[in-house]
């Protein structure tokens, strides 16, 4: 029997995305958040009259789960699709990195260096199988098939201050979904990426309205304390807010917040299980200007020593006119749990970045920043290691009553929005109900964890 009622934890895109399925279909909804915002990561701010987001987000034209999504939601004539520049900054200095010929005047590669990377991208990003990448780590894939000068030149850096003490464990399948994601929103060398007029707010807000409409409940503040279990089957959810019974739960919450309770519940096999998946966290300052850093939207830094190894120029692919004539760049840092910037306070991080920025733009002035803006998340992403495939559970779980949706789901491509509308439409399926209305894009992700629905 299809169940008429379920309860999901977790109120970011993935829970909101499940929510509106099942509403769909009939189902009466209830989500649960731990904090005081639905949303998670689609969360904005104020600048300049604006809204921007915590930490930066597009999509691609190929992304056909939000582009239904946004559809559905009558904001179509919202979205913009425009064409950006993507830049390397090695050897102190940046190079323009969006065509062939691009690659070929990337002097910090020899000549032989260049053709390799440019087959072996290719290779990655249209032909290879991810299923045969899981054993082998990116790092000794590259200095196999693209070669020593090619990986000290721009792999290993970008590896190494992308996923810190994890670089040399990232799954060559990791890189297969990267680069076809990459490869797929390019027309003729140039890349044309998404975005909402009014910022990614405009889609969150749409969506809570319409889950108002069908009558979902929505309960903030309401972290999981405990779960209760009747006759071998998960009951109700205890929360500052109340108890909750269902028929059924979605949990769309990180793994590492779930494992602990279900062990306090004595659901250990399960909660073992789901403690071997980590998580990077993410540190995103943003800087508020009154002119621009550089001349490319994405600029990966692979010279060591920066702090951040990407800096996202907003106002060079969304015009300042929309932040009041503000210019604004991201400055974006994963880190693993047991690295420094973890921990590291606001002050500290202030001008650590700073710093970075003056080291990285000698033409830089503090003064031209009229605010700086920090935000941190301790959950960005799965630390995606050698054979992850085999850490992510199985979305119906062993404890009856209980589904798991989150970013564990979307290995092997990268964590976004589509692919966490992706992962929602498949739990849904999976949970019994009728999602063949969401169209299935080019997306690696949703492909692991997801049976046939009984």
């Amino acid at each position: 029997m299809k169940e008429r009622s379920v309860t999901i934890l977790g109120g970011g895109i993935t829970g909101l995305a499940s929510a509106y399925l099942l509403a769909r279909n009939g189902v009466h909804v209830r989500v649960v958040e731990g904090s005081d915002k639905f949303g998670g990561l689609l969360n904005t701010f104020s600048v300049g009259g604006g809204r921007l987001e915590h930490f930066y987000h597009h999509f691609f034209t190929h992304d056909a789960e939000i582009n239904w999504l946004l559809n559905e939601l009558g904001l179509q004539e919202e979205v913009v699709f425009r064409k950006t520049s993507m830049g390397v900054h090695r050897d102190g200095h940046a190079y323009d990195f969006n065509s062939p010929m691009d690659v070929l005047r990337f002097t910090p590669m020899s000549w032989v260096g260049r053709a390799r990377f440019a087959a072996t991208s290719l290779y990655l990003g249209l032909f290879g199988d991810w299923r045969s990448g899981e054993d082998e780590a990116a790092l000794d894939w590259f200095r196999k098939y693209a070669g020593k000068n090619v990986t000290d030149a721009l792999w290993r850096p970008m590896l190494e201050i992308k996923f810190g003490p994890y670089h040399d464990q990232v799954p060559i399948a990791w890189m297969m979904g990267r680069l076809s994601q990459r490869m797929r929103s390019r027309r003729s060398g140039e890349e044309l990426l998404g975005y909402l007029k009014g910022s990614l707010q405009m889609l969150l807000d749409r969506l809570m309205e319409d889950l108002a409409r069908r009558g979902v409940e929505m309960i903030a503040e309401a972290p999981v304390e405990r779960i209760e279990l009747r006759d071998g089957r998960m009951h109700a959810v205890h929360t500052p807010k109340g108890t909750f019974t269902d028929e059924v739960f979605l949990a769309t919450m990180p793994t590492i917040h779930l494992a602990p309770v279900l062990e306090h519940a004595g659901i250990l096999e399960l909660a073992k299980d789901l403690r071997r998946i980590g998580y990077f966290g993410a540190v995103c300052g943003i800087l508020e200007m009154d002119r621009p850093l550089g001349q490319h939207y994405w600029l990966n830094v692979a010279d060591p020593g920066y702090p951040f190894g990407g800096v996202i120029e907003q106002t060079l692919f969304i015009r300042p006119e929309n932040y009041g004539g503000r210019h604004i760049a991201y400055l974006s840092r994963y880190f693993a749990p047991e690295e420094d910037i973890a921990n590291m306070d606001e002050p500290k991080l202030r001008e650590l970045f700073l710093s970075g920025v003056e080291r990285l733009h000698p033409g830089f002035k503090r003064d031209q920043v009229h605010a700086f803006h920090l935000f941190r998340t301790r959950t960005a992403a799965t630390i995606c290691d050698l054979r992850f495939s085999e850490k992510v559970p199985p979305c119906r779980t062993s404890l009856p009553g209980l589904f798991l949706a989150n970013m564990a789901h979307v290995y092997p491509d990268e964590r976004s929005v589509n692919n966490s509308i992706r992962v929602a439409a498949e739990a849904v399926r999976t949970m019994g109900h009728d999602t063949a209305m969401v169209p299935k894009g080019r997306s690696l992700s949703g492909q692991i964890g997801f049976g046939a629905a009984t």
